[in-house]
């Protein structure tokens, strides 16, 4: 037997060592099984984020389903059957049971506390290749909220009936006789006679458009209210004023009174014989008080003579002496909307509230800031003393006196601008009464604009319609009622839609919101330039007061002018202002507002 080296032993073996040959089939076996679980985890995971996707969107669809469906007038706490059931119906019709071999798939709908929907979904997904690694079915569970936030939309116009309105779009001036109508209490009601093509017909017509244009273009589920308030020098919302935010007992109007006899004419005298007794009979007054039909009394003196019993009677013919001036008047009746007399006239007149106002207290300022405002700026003030009532108008019994602080005649020729001839002529101005927001149909909305007293008088005064835009609107103040949420809803998108045909135009002796401006100054000092741009002034900080409230404020300016004031710019909301030249605008534009609105979507 040859027996070998040691050394040479040991050479096969480093030679088997430094052999590589199949080394790599022997790695490739070592690695297939963590491979294959590596590929059979990805899969799957895919599966799963397939699943749970779909499930979702199922769950998603479910929720809303369920919401839009939902009974809003349920006050349990439990979602009603019929939103339940349309629920189910979603989520089965976007997930179908068996989908990818899923089991036990569940989906849970309930209602939420604040009347949304949420919902849990669940769904167990068998594995594929992780199932021979021992790897069990995955549970999967979603959860989602559907929010039907589909906005209730309140919309108050504010709406310029001026006699302008009275002209046509393209007329740069225009004059139009004055007319009269009845109004339902018998009374007299004065008007502009409107032309056949009138821009006041034209905002009837753009109205009923944007009517027509929310109701086709709002949600089923949306809840729609619109308000009204016609403005000129002031505004009619009297009687929509509770009866305990209005001043009721004296109020101080620039008005006129007897303070004595004046004569008329020469006296006339007569010479009889009589005796003492008989003699002073003749002396007095007839009437005794007061004056005849014709406005006059006679009053009649004595003298008799003794030595011969003569009487000598003096008779002269007496007429009123005015004293023209602010006067208290007693207006506990007048308030109550019942007849009351006339404290102006001698001839036994009476008159009726027609509901127009003069503001509460101000503060003639020519700046304002919004989180300051006077009492008649802030539309959120309780009435809850003299200083935050308001008073009723009484046009009658206002006159003009010239200059001066007050001023004796006994002609009577100053002009009682709130009865004819002055009163046509805008003067004094009461017409349609506000509107408060509530639901109302197009039936109602065309009765409302082509009442008898929904007409052209006045003067623009664009600060008086829009303190009670606001005021009637806003969230927090007196009518806070009328524009809050519906029950189980969000708070409504609230509008002012504010349209003119013109740019503010006060004048100091027109009686209106303010008084006649030339006597009250409540707002200016008595000059015209400094009180247009006074009234300018409050417009603005009232359209900042209503935009504070989350209140957008759409501006349509309607002529032939073909511009906008700053003032009125400023006054809208961003990117809410327009100008329409012509009726068809002015109709486009109302439409364009309406659709606009209508498209706004709430999210969370």
């Amino acid at each position: 037997m040859a027996f070998r080296s040691k050394r040479n032993i040991g050479k096969p073996l480093a030679r088997l060592a430094r052999d590589t040959g199949g080394n790599t089939l022997a790695m490739m076996a070592a690695a297939l099984i963590p491979m294959s679980a590596m590929a059979g985890s990805a899969i799957d995971m895919a599966r799963l984020y397939v699943v749970k996707v779909r499930l979702q969107q199922a769950c998603d669809s479910g929720a809303l389903a369920g919401r839009k469906f939902m009974d809003d007038s349920n006050t349990s706490s439990t979602l009603d059957s019929t939103a339940a059931t349309r629920a189910q119906q979603f989520f089965t019709n976007n997930f179908e049971a068996g989908w990818v071999k899923t089991t036990a798939v569940s989906f849970t709908p309930s209602k939420t506390a604040d009347s949304q929907v949420s919902a849990v979904a669940t769904a167990t997904v068998p594995m594929t290749i992780m199932k021979m690694f021992g790897k069990d079915p995955v549970r999967l569970n979603v959860a989602c909220e559907a929010r039907f936030d589909v906005p209730d939309v309140d919309i108050m116009f504010v709406l310029d009936t001026t006699g302008s309105m009275a002209c046509a779009a393209a007329d740069v001036s225009c004059s139009q006789p004055n007319a009269t109508y009845t109004r339902a209490d018998g009374t007299t009601g004065y008007y502009v006679t409107e032309k056949s093509d009138a821009k006041i017909k034209a905002l009837r017509a753009g109205v009923l458009n944007f009517y027509d244009t929310m109701t086709n273009n709002s949600d089923p589920a949306t809840n729609l209210r619109y308000g009204f308030v016609p403005y000129t020098s002031t505004v009619n919302v009297g009687y929509v004023l509770p009866s305990s935010s209005l001043v009721n007992d004296t109020w101080s109007y620039q008005s006129r009174r007897v303070i004595g006899d004046s004569n008329s004419g020469l006296p006339t005298t007569s010479d009889v014989t009589t005796d003492t007794a008989t003699c002073n009979a003749y002396a007095g007054r007839s009437p005794a008080s007061g004056y005849d039909t014709s406005g006059t009394a006679v009053v009649t003196t004595v003298a008799h003579r003794t030595s011969d019993n003569r009487c000598l009677r003096t008779s002269q013919t007496v007429i009123p002496l005015w004293r023209y001036g602010p006067w208290d008047t007693d207006i506990s009746q007048y308030v109550t909307g019942a007849f009351t007399a006339d404290p102006t006239k001698i001839d036994g007149s009476t008159t009726r509230w027609q509901g127009c106002i003069e503001e509460r207290d101000t503060r003639p300022s020519a700046s304002f800031n919004v989180q300051n405002l006077p009492e008649d700026l802030d539309p959120d003030l309780a009435a809850t003393s003299r200083a935050t009532r308001w008073r009723p108008m009484w046009g009658e019994t206002i006159y003009y006196r010239g200059s001066g602080t007050q001023s004796v005649d006994s002609t009577g020729n100053y002009p009682n601008i709130g009865m004819a001839p002055y009163a046509p002529q805008g003067y004094v101005s009461c017409g349609k009464q506000a509107q408060r927001l509530a639901v109302q149909t197009r039936a109602e909305i065309n009765a409302y604009l082509n009442a008898a007293d929904f007409v052209p008088l006045g003067g623009t005064y664009h600060d008086v319609g829009m303190i009670w835009g606001t005021r009637l609107i806003s969230p927090t103040g007196l009518f806070a009622s009328d524009t809050a949420a519906w029950p189980n809803r969000n708070a409504p998108n609230r509008n002012i839609i504010f349209m003119t045909d013109g740019a503010m135009a006060p004048a100091l002796d027109i009686y209106g919101l303010y008084g006649m401006e030339r006597y009250d100054r409540r707002v200016a000092a008595g000059a015209s330039g400094q009180q247009l741009r006074r009234h300018n002034t409050r417009f603005v900080a009232e359209c900042e007061a209503a935009r504070a409230r989350n209140i957008t404020v759409w501006v349509i300016g309607f002529g032939a002018g073909g511009s906008m004031s700053p003032e009125m710019q400023n006054c809208a909301s961003p990117g809410r202002a327009y100008y329409a030249t012509d009726d068809a605008a002015l109709t486009a534009a109302f439409a364009n507002i309406a659709s606009q609105i209508a498209s706004l979507r709430l999210s969370r």
